[in-house]
């Protein structure tokens, strides 16, 4: 059937019809007024025509209406008239055919609009959806909101409900708009500010915290709280929550401004519970937001929902501690659990490198002094350190110390003790099925903490500061087992904390290198540790290559490799990111290798781009200066784009 024209698509030469002859005789007025007269003369007559043509066809549509419905039988037509709903028949092309009075009144405002787009009325409304059973679309006319219902008719008709719902759906919007909010705020460097600060500044800088957060509530109509010396307790409604995302938690920058006299930077650190059902349950929410959010550094926010987290900020390095008590009293705790326990058996992440099995290590021996049989579990095919192991393996009792993952589970008892080391996430560590049957797990870890973490644990040393899980195992051995330390052990952690800090170039502490001159009184071999990073010619020839390749995007250098399998990809990929730091202007690198069926990523910086996040953002993890990633079924080149999107969204984000 041929489709007829409909009145709207008219618009275009009516509206020509109406604006050319005026304009016609405004510019004939400025060469003779008595022609421009003539004209504007001649355009009236025409504007009139087509007013009268206009009616015309209105009249025309009409009769075409009326002679549908009179084609309908005796019951259809009261079923229409008497409908008490508003319910509209359109066509395919959304053209209004056929309507009711409620409709008429209730949707059109009491003006007929026979023959109208239905889509100049509602925008988001369109017939051919309704081809599914039971689809519903809400919509809003005029702030009157209903629930369109519908189902196809014949010869390509629709027939529409409109159920008017406005009453309804302000409450269910007033109910969700008043949800409470809890959020706990943390002054996260509290004990250092007031370490630092003169006697006379202390009482300023927690005033001029507090006042910045009075004026950040005060935008909302919720309520403050000091909970503590240096906690806060927010509770607000939904309805701000929107404004104090776009902001991204503006609160943040503001406080950071607050230095003292020792230029240092107060920062604080927000946990979020929304969604919940009651207030327990949010400030329970709150609580594990906070927890999240310093055990990724602090100075940010984390909102915890039912469906995850979601962070902001994050932009500043992990404060250090200065006291040790902690560290003291982990120690004192894994000892007892080593004691008690029938063996260990101690892992670390997929890919192991000389960070993990340094601290591994240690903790073997730390073990095996006080009785307890351990082993380390490793899988030298994927091992990013396999030389190093061999060369541990010729030493006094690390011969039958490493053992690979299929080989593990055999040695699980009812008190076996699991610890994790250099990895907190479930997912990542060398054995999952490893961890799914052990008891008892122990989790000593520095990276930045990721949603997906180990929740089980009965010890979760965690701590963002620390330059590396060597470097906290080096501390922890000064409590547990310090007499039980030789050479060897001294020389594998002194070699983790070489790797993490780039030869202590970043991310070092007054601890770090508290715990670098322990180690060198315990024997650690500098020359040892720097045989141990030594690679070969053609690993070096392809390292400069995949630098000289770089291109710079926003400051970042982003390299690909793009040569063939390589089992030594692994090891070069991290050292040429690390060598492209060097390079005049680059402020992070990236460098990107295929990987199985997808694409692997390492991520360094100096600290001024925060890699972890960018990395997050492709479902990785790490620390603000290292990171990475490994994005499933991606081609490198795909991979590289999709990096791009994500620098973009984090300089956006940060600007």
């Amino acid at each position: 059937m041929k489709r007829k024209k409909r009145i709207w698509q008219l618009t275009p030469a009516i509206v020509l019809a109406i604006a050319v002859p005026p304009a016609i005789s405004l510019i004939s007025l400025f060469w003779d007024y008595k022609v421009a007269l003539g004209e504007l003369c001649a355009s009236v007559v025409v504007i009139a025509a087509v007013y009268l043509g206009l009616r015309g066809v209105r009249h025309d549509m009409r009769s075409l209406v009326g002679k549908t419905a009179a084609g309908l039988d005796a019951r259809d037509r009261q079923a229409l008239q008497l409908f008490p709903l508003p319910l509209v028949v359109v066509g395919e092309n959304g053209e209004i055919v056929l309507y009711n009075d409620p409709f008429r009144k209730q949707v059109l405002g009491g003006v007929d609009q026979f023959g109208a787009d239905l889509k100049c009325i509602v925008k988001n409304l369109n017939p051919a959806s309704f081809e599914k059973p039971g689809t519903a679309v809400d919509v809003v006319v005029r702030r009157r909101r209903f629930t369109v219902y519908g189902h196809p008719a014949d010869r390509g008709f629709y027939t529409l409900y409109w159920v008017e719902n406005t009453e309804l759906k302000n409450i269910a919007d007033e109910f969700r708009e008043s949800r409470p909010v809890v959020a706990m705020i943390m002054i996260d460097n509290y004990d250092e500010l007031m370490q630092n600060a003169r006697e006379g500044e202390k009482v300023g800088i927690v005033s001029q915290i507090e006042r910045e957060l009075v004026r950040w509530v005060s935008g909302t109509t919720g309520f403050l709280r000091h909970a503590d010396r240096d906690k806060y307790l927010f509770i607000f409604e939904e309805r701000h929550l929107r404004k104090i995302v776009e902001s991204r938690f503006d609160i943040l920058d503001a406080v950071r401004k607050i230095v003292t006299s020792e230029h240092m930077p107060a920062t604080l650190s927000i946990g979020v519970g929304r969604g919940a059902k009651t207030f327990a349950q949010a400030e329970e929410m709150a609580r594990q937001a906070l927890d999240m959010s310093l055990g990724r550094g602090g100075d940010q926010a984390a909102v915890k929902t039912q469906n995850g987290f979601e962070f902001y900020g994050g932009v500043s390095k992990a404060v250090e501690k200065r006291t040790k008590v902690k560290t003291r009293i982990i120690a004192s705790a894994l000892g007892e659990l080593i004691d008690g326990s029938d063996n260990v058996l101690i892992m670390g992440h997929r890919n192991a490198d000389l960070d993990s099995l340094g601290a591994a290590v240690a903790l073997r021996k730390a073990c095996i002094s006080r009785g307890r049989d351990a082993r380390i579990v490793v899988n030298l095919k994927t091992c990013l350190a396999a030389d190093f192991v061999q060369q541990l393996r010729q030493e006094e009792g690390y011969a039958d110390a490493f053992i690979p993952p299929e080989e593990c589970l055999m040695l699980v008892m009812r008190r076996t003790l699991l610890i994790v080391v250099d990895t907190h996430r479930k997912g990542f560590v060398e054995s999952p099925d490893l961890y799914r049957v052990a008891r008892t797990v122990v989790v000593i870890d520095h990276h930045r903490k990721m949603v997906d973490f180990i929740d089980n644990a009965v010890i979760f040393y965690h701590e963002t500061y620390a330059s590396s899980s060597s470097e906290m195992v080096a501390e922890l051995m000064q409590y547990i087992a310090d007499s039980a330390v030789t050479s060897v052990e001294a020389s594998a952690l002194l070699a983790g904390m070489t790797l993490d800090t780039r030869n202590f170039s970043v991310r070092t502490g007054v601890r770090t290198f508290e715990a670098a001159g322990y180690l060198r009184r315990k024997g650690a071999d500098t020359a040892r540790v720097k045989q141990v990073f030594a690679g070969s010619m053609d690993d070096y020839k392809k390292r400069t290559a995949l630098v000289s390749s770089a291109q710079v995007y926003k400051g970042c250098a982003v390299a690909v490799y793009t040569g063939g399998p390589d089992p030594d990809i692994k090891l070069i990929a991290p050292q040429a990111a690390d060598d492209l730091l060097t390079i005049r202007g680059v402020q992070a690198s990236f460098v990107l290798y295929a990987d199985g069926g997808g694409t692997s990523m390492s991520a360094r910086s100096m600290g001024a781009v925060n890699v972890q996040l960018v990395m997050e953002t492709l479902g990785g993890g790490g620390h603000l200066t290292m990171a990475g990633a490994q994005i499933p079924d991606t081609t490198p080149a795909e991979a590289r784009d999709r990096l791009f999107q994500a620098l973009d969204r984090y300089f956006e984000s940060n600007k």
